[in-house]
């Protein structure tokens, strides 16, 4: 396997409102143990501050990496062999082919706090799946990234 000459690596991770909502899980939890005492308030707003957090990074941690000649999205590794023309998506294209353009049998890697996104083709007749929907912030830089490999393989 060749490294690509424009490696890619992206992670989504979490919008900073999350982090405040997660404080708020906690200082919420802290309130609701409140008439326990101060110890079990503290435990409450750190314990439910942690766990909270834990869940919000857990959900932004998700990658999408173009690596010698394959697409890693999440957990989902395609050749890009078995890939097609990549459609770079606005917010408002990137929307409709969430909603009623999508496709159930596709691929979709979803992120909703991520306005734009890359739709590309899936070229192998074995493969059900017609194509991928990535969330990205970069889909210029990916489309890119997957044509370079593309082309080196």
């Amino acid at each position: 396997m060749q490294l690509s000459a424009a490696p890619y690596e992206e992670r989504l991770t979490a919008p900073r409102s999350w982090w405040l909502i997660s404080f708020l899980a906690g200082l919420s939890l802290a309130l609701i143990v409140l008439p326990f005492g101060t110890l079990p308030m503290l435990v409450g707003l750190v314990g439910g501050t942690a766990a909270a957090a834990v869940v919000a990074s857990s959900y932004g941690s998700i990658r999408i990496r173009v690596v010698g000649d394959l697409l890693i999205a999440g957990e989902a590794k395609i050749p890009v062999r078995a890939l097609g023309e990549a459609h770079v998506m606005d917010q408002e294209e990137a929307r409709a082919w969430r909603t009623h353009k999508a496709d159930t049998r596709a691929f979709l890697l979803l992120r909703a706090y991520i306005p734009t996104a890359l739709r590309v083709e899936v070229t192998d007749p074995e493969d059900p799946t017609p194509y991928l929907y990535l969330s990205t912030r970069e889909p210029e830089r990916l489309a890119e990234a997957i044509k370079t490999a593309k082309a080196a393989v």
